[in-house]
């Protein structure tokens, strides 16, 4: 599925600047699909942004009458500065908050959007080690899984209002231009990256590329609703994960990081970031048709980091 597949639609995004947002509003707009994002500063143009405040509740709902979709996927990084109760405040009131103030106001619409594809997180299953995760697993437990629990829940009130409502479940997402790649490209440069931990966790993981396709295909696909899983079909451990990094870089992968560093060093985050376990596979897609471009991890680095 491309973009061109949703011909002249006129789709909104949240989080239009960040990683996926940009190159998903790239995608789109390379098909021949209208854009408008939805932005927190006074819009630019009327004609291509639409300004809220999601911690006010404020939200322009006129520009919002007549959407094909809408794209959801401003949130506060997870990944970026130590967990403190402040940081992690921040990090659940901008998913759900922000998920509630949209699906209010797309519910009261007079023409509402055929479909919202909302990001979500494989944060929902927490720690479940080597058990395969498809969208009928149940959640973990940990501060990640309330706060996906609680994303997703926003939601309803758009999918009560007759909006399908497609809640992707995204992995480690693979792009040099950021997130977690782009973290762990200094020290495999410099030769000192290594497996976290046991190495035996498994990291569930989708390259960028298809991250957008998947997105586009949500969007254009009726027969999806509800979680989806945002990941390739080869989830890996992270020591298969660190030989991969190591191989396509070409250096060397002797430097282990244990668990207790990696607390030490980051706190809580290292626990439900980094060493838990997530082996989660895209059933939903694939029955749906989806094909990846990469769904192998040593071809899926190769692209991103070329």
């Amino acid at each position: 599925m491309t973009a061109t597949a949703l011909g002249t639609q006129t789709i909104a995004v949240t989080g239009s600047t960040g990683l996926v947002g940009s190159a998903l509003m790239s995608s789109l707009a390379s098909g021949g699909v209208k854009t408008k994002a939805i932005v927190r500063k006074p819009p630019a143009s009327y004609e291509d942004e639409i300004q809220w405040d999601a911690s006010s509740g404020f939200l322009n709902t006129d520009l919002l009458e007549g959407l094909d979709g809408v794209v959801h996927l401003a949130a506060e990084s997870i990944a970026d500065g130590r967990w403190n109760e402040a940081k992690k405040h921040r990090i659940h009131n901008s998913r759900v908050e922000g998920t509630t103030t949209l699906c209010s106001a797309l519910a009261e619409l007079q023409q509402k959007p055929k479909v919202l594809v909302c990001a979500s997180a494989i944060g929902f299953y927490g720690d479940q080690g080597d058990k395969i995760l498809d969208e009928n697993a149940s959640a973990g437990s940990g501060f990640l899984v309330d706060v996906c629990k609680g994303w997703e829940d926003a939601t309803k009130i758009a999918a009560d209002a007759g909006i399908r409502v497609v809640n992707l479940r995204i992995g480690v997402v693979l792009d040099k231009k950021g997130g977690a790649l782009a973290a762990m490209l200094t020290p495999f440069k410099m030769c000192v990256g290594g497996k976290m931990g046991s190495g035996k966790q498994y990291w569930s993981w989708v390259a960028l590329t298809d991250l957008v396709r998947m997105i586009e295909h949500a969007i254009a696909t009726e027969s999806l609703s509800g979680p989806v899983n945002a990941v390739s079909p080869t989830p890996v451990t992270n020591i298969e994960f660190t030989k991969a990094m190591g191989k396509v870089l070409g250096r060397p992968t002797i430097f282990p990081m244990p668990a207790f560093a990696a607390r030490l060093a980051l706190g809580e985050m290292a626990n439900e970031l980094l060493l838990s376990s997530a082996r989660v596979v895209p059933t939903k897609l694939e029955e749906s048709g989806f094909e990846f471009q990469y769904p192998e991890l040593e071809s899926a680095l190769k692209h991103a980091l070329a």
